[in-house]
């Protein structure tokens, strides 16, 4: 069958990104396995897809299936075992590189020969991941954007040993989702968020130091330069936390200071202020 058709596709890791990207596959009529040992995580991604498909209905953007088909599509599991047919599997646990070294083992593991690996790391390296599967050819870098139901491009990251059969596969998906894919070479944050998180680091030390304030840090980049958002309410939409676990992970992998998590950043995500998801980060929400 191919990418393009119905078919099972895994996803390991049930936060904000892992239901975003059950919710796209399973809207494009793919059966979808969501693996996450958490039965609370499991709880929060449920909610997420059923606040995200009524607000689907209410933006006028629900076309094709109804939301109770398409949540009836996602099968809710906490065990990798489940994955073994599986055609695609896609891991979205959280940026710790141990972590996802481990969840790539045992993938490798489980899932059948011929499935297709793809992680949605914002910043580790495809290869280094690859190097914990016995099929690096198979394994390739799937960067959805938050929040992945409302944006229609992808960042696809070739690894050095990702074959192009691979690379035409999960192409052919996120073709069958709707969404386009530009392809970009391996390496810490690959394109954007080698870019990004020090855009964001950048802005935050900058509020941290007394410059300017969040609001007018994100007016200026929405103003004079065309941004839809600025990098503050960026960070927000990302999830506080999940930018700081990026940047930390690009620091460990680069060695560059300027990738160290700021000090308001740190204190916003020790205080449990990680966006827009808990009401409250750089800026504040209703």
């Amino acid at each position: 069958m191919s990418e393009g058709s119905a078919m099972s596709v895994g996803v390991v890791g049930a936060g904000t990104m892992g239901a975003g990207v059950a919710e796209c596959l399973a809207q494009a009529g793919h059966d979808v396995i969501v693996v996450d040992p958490g039965p609370q995580a499991v709880e929060r991604a449920r909610s997420r897809m059923r606040d995200s498909l009524r607000l689907a209905i209410l933006l006028g953007r629900a076309g094709g299936p109804k939301p109770a088909e398409v949540a009836a599509r996602v099968h809710w599991t906490g065990q990798m075992t489940d994955l073994r047919d599986a055609a695609v599997v896609i891991e979205c646990v959280p940026e710790r590189i141990d972590l996802k070294e481990k969840v790539f083992a045992e993938l490798d593991r489980v899932c059948a020969p011929a499935a297709l690996l793809a992680s949605c790391t914002s910043g580790i390296p495809v290869d280094r991941l690859a190097d914990s599967t016995t099929r690096p050819e198979q394994v390739v870098g799937l960067h959805f954007m938050n929040p992945a139901p409302l944006k229609d491009t992808v960042e696809v990251v070739r690894g050095p040993r990702t074959s192009p059969q691979s690379l035409d596969r999960a192409l052919a998906l996120l073709d069958s989702l709707n969404k386009t894919g530009i392809v970009v070479g391996d390496g810490p944050g690959f394109l954007l968020n080698r870019v990004l998180m020090l855009c964001i680091a950048e802005a935050a030390t900058a509020l941290g130091d007394g410059i300017a304030d969040a609001d007018t840090t994100d007016a200026l980049f929405e103003g004079c330069l065309g941004h839809p958002m600025g990098p503050l309410r960026t960070a927000d939409l990302i999830g506080l936390d999940n930018v700081h676990d990026t940047m930390t992970a690009l620091r460990e992998l680069t060695g560059d200071d300027h990738y160290r998590p700021p000090e308001s950043l740190v204190a916003l995500v020790e205080a449990g202020h990680l966006g827009r998801k808990t009401g409250r980060g750089f800026h504040e929400y209703r």
